[in-house]
């Protein structure tokens, strides 16, 4: 009995493990190093990927900047998925994306955000009183020297003549879902994040959008890395394809043809 009694303790002891068909389990898995902006839509396209392939995803969301230069740095990454084109390019330069696989798939908006019971009021146009709205808070927004969405915030305030009033007083996140976290908990009375942010965040709200001339086109590209399995082509195919555009509308990106 007490033999029983030890066996059986020893499988309650076993890591929990999810269940998977077996073609999925006989197959490498593709590596996606993606903008954290995308993480939401991404885990959703990788499950109908996978239900359709029979090809396992492993996803690794952080700020462009880290990931391209996690890869830089030999990460394993197959799968390339950046907010901005200047981190693509950078690995472009060096050599490590496959250059006739990438393509730009998908638009942003740039918008200001507040706590939903927050009572700010703002119109977005030159000189708006953006430091007078803050008090004594200070803006979230990735941080401009690295993160995309930080970088497109400094450029939108630079062109709206406000930038100088507000610089020293950012919380410069890692990236644009920790500047998204600082305005959801409150911790920040305003920050700076794509609409998309916005949208899957029931504890924030839009005060108002940035103009599109105020900053340069949100585009995301996708690519192969230089070291991609040949599986991962087939992830990139069907990201671009029908179930993308579907997904990326749902979670309001703007498809690019």
């Amino acid at each position: 009995m007490k033999k029983i009694i030890g066996i059986l303790a020893s499988i309650l002891c076993l890591p929990w493990l999810a269940p998977t068909s077996a073609a999925a389990a006989d197959k490498p898995s593709i590596t996606v190093f993606a903008a954290a902006s995308l993480t939401n839509v991404l885990q959703e396209l990788g499950d109908g990927f996978t239900k359709t392939s029979s090809i396992p995803v492993r996803f690794s969301f952080a700020a462009s900047s880290a990931l391209a230069r996690q890869i830089e740095n030999g990460s394993p990454a197959d799968v390339f998925f950046s907010a901005d084109l200047e981190w693509m390019d950078y690995l472009q330069t060096h050599n490590l994306i496959q250059p006739d696989s990438r393509h730009n798939v998908i638009g942003n908006r740039l918008v200001l955000i507040a706590p939903t019971d927050s009572k700010i009021k703002l119109k977005i146009e030159p000189g708006f009183a953006l430091a007078a709205a803050l008090g004594k808070g200070r803006l979230a927004t990735g941080d401009p020297d690295a993160v995309p969405a930080g970088r497109y915030a400094r450029e939108a305030l630079t062109t709206l003549g406000v930038w100088s009033n507000v610089a020293d007083r950012l919380v410069r996140a890692d990236s644009v879902r920790s500047a998204l976290a600082f305005v959801d908990r409150g911790e920040a009375p305003l920050g700076i994040v794509y609409d998309t942010d916005a949208l899957i965040d029931k504890h924030v709200r839009v005060v108002d959008v940035f103009p599109d001339n105020s900053h340069l086109p949100i585009v995301y590209p996708i690519a192969l890395t230089s070291r991609a399995t040949r599986d991962a082509a087939k992830f990139v195919d069907y990201v671009r394809g029908p179930a993308g555009q579907v997904a990326f509308k749902a979670y309001g990106f703007t498809p690019l043809h």
